[in-house]
């Protein structure tokens, strides 16, 4: 199933909704026509858990020919949001989980080209996410080196506290598509969090693919261009660490719980990497895929 945040006009609220086809299905309205009950926020929805999937994929397969009046849009005529528009908690980032992006990063921040011995991990406030569509701020006093990251998402749908490797991927909810902004000129004695962090540095969508449809998150291509040039190009394969690993080191110390989001982490390419080295700019458009999941495509604005 893939699962949106959506408005259907410019005053509408934020509703949970399921893209089929060319249709987004509003869920909560569907499932009122068939006297049941699923909420209208895609985190209530999460925190269901199996029992509210089971009944959405019910009611959507018995619709699919005639779709009750009021609970469908044609998808070209709703705003798409960021699946989880304000995610509960930071979100999760990886660095330094492709090789031969360790190799550009090694250039780019002068340090030496070792693999690490575990994940590196950093965090993106909620004030971050953006979705399809939603500008990516520059901000010309605070950078000139704005970079740019795809990634894929990890949500997690079940509480995971001290999980085995082997248990993790049970522990998933879904994937998604995310963009980790990065301004190189923002770190400070180290840290990432100013680079990382700033608002709209997370574009996120256009949908959460639940976790029954991706068979392998270690097999899918993933892409970034910039004004219609690809920049990046790789595969999830190319992970240094796995989504498990990733899931089960995290939870060691930190429980993640539903909702919670790990970006994995990116391949090559991107602009700090190259030579010359490339930033974007205000009037540039940032678009990002993975494979069987969908895109995402941001303009860069100047505040």
């Amino acid at each position: 199933m893939r699962l949106v945040t959506y408005r259907s006009s410019v005053t509408a609220a934020a509703r949970l909704g399921a893209l089929v086809n060319d249709l987004v299905v509003d869920l909560q309205a569907l499932a009122a026509y068939y006297d049941l009950e699923l909420p209208s926020d895609m985190l209530e929805f999460i925190d269901l858990g199996p029992a509210a999937l089971d009944t959405a994929r019910k009611i959507i397969e018995d619709s699919t020919d005639d779709w009750p009046v009021g609970t469908v849009f044609y998808a070209a005529n709703v705003k798409l949001l960021a699946p989880i528009p304000r995610p509960r908690k930071n979100i999760f980032g990886i660095g330094l989980n492709y090789v031969e992006h360790i190799t550009e990063s090694a250039h780019m921040l002068e340090n030496a080209a070792n693999l690490p011995n575990e994940p590196v991990i950093f965090s993106k406030p909620p004030t971050t996410v953006c979705g399809p569509g939603d500008a990516i701020e520059h901000n010309a006093k605070l950078t000139q080196q704005l970079d740019w990251e795809v990634e894929l998402a990890v949500v997690i749908g079940q509480r995971a506290k001290r999980v085995s490797e082997e248990d993790a991927l049970g522990h998933v909810f879904g994937y998604s598509v995310m963009i980790d902004v990065s301004a190189r000129d923002c770190r400070r004695a180290g840290q990432w969090i100013v680079s990382k962090g700033q608002d709209t540095y997370a574009p996120f969508g256009p949908c959460i693919v639940t976790a029954d449809e991706i068979a392998n998150p270690h097999a899918l291509d993933l892409w970034l261009t910039v004004n219609g040039v690809t920049k990046q190009k790789s595969n999830t394969q190319h992970m240094l660490f796995k989504v498990p690993y990733l899931i089960s080191d995290i939870s060691q110390g930190i429980a993640l719980e539903p909702g919670d989001i790990i970006a994995t982490g990116t391949p090559e390419g991107v602009g700090a990497g190259r030579t010359p080295k490339e930033w974007l700019w205000p009037g540039d458009v940032v678009e990002a895929g993975v494979d069987g999941i969908g895109r995402l495509r941001c303009p860069v604005v100047a505040v």
